[in-house]
């Protein structure tokens, strides 16, 4: 009961006051699965782009962060091939920074953050890392093309 009603707030507040850039909605009105769009950031190689993830949210939430993962192909440290994101908010402790104040807004937020800033020193992709930290020009281009090819409407 606790997570329905927490969800339809948070989904509510998502619909009146979404975070720059980000958008949140119910897939076919189940409040456990949710859909995202996030678009790429002025100045970043997925600028223009539109990213659609998909959300999970399980049984235990907010005591459990939702699932999160990129359905829209992006060349990223720390995404991978199957749109998993590393990212320790996504995480319980004692190896993620989960906690129940955090929200699906905060994480949409905490998400497009990454994409601006990568982390290469906690990649899921040690090529794309290895690439961002020894050739930035040929990580941003191949970035950019990327989101050129699966990420443009």
């Amino acid at each position: 009961m606790q997570r329905a009603s927490r969800l339809k707030r948070e989904l509510s507040l998502l619909t009146m006051e979404p975070p720059p850039g980000i958008t949140c909605w119910q897939k076919e009105n189940r409040l456990d699965e949710l859909r995202a769009q996030i678009l790429g950031g002025a100045d970043t190689p997925y600028e223009k782009g539109i990213f659609n993830l998909e959300i999970v949210v399980p049984e235990r939430y907010p005591f459990e962060p939702p699932k999160i993962r990129f359905l829209t192909p992006i060349y990223h440290p720390n995404i991978d091939s199957a749109g998993r994101i590393c990212l320790d908010v996504l995480k319980l402790p004692p190896k993620g920074a989960w906690r129940p104040s955090l929200n699906i807004s905060t994480l949409l937020t905490s998400i497009q953050l990454l994409m601006a800033e990568p982390n290469p020193d906690d990649p899921l992709m040690a090529d794309i890392s290895s690439e961002y930290k020894s050739n930035r020009p040929l990580f941003l281009l191949n970035a950019k093309e990327w989101t050129e090819k699966h990420a443009r409407q």
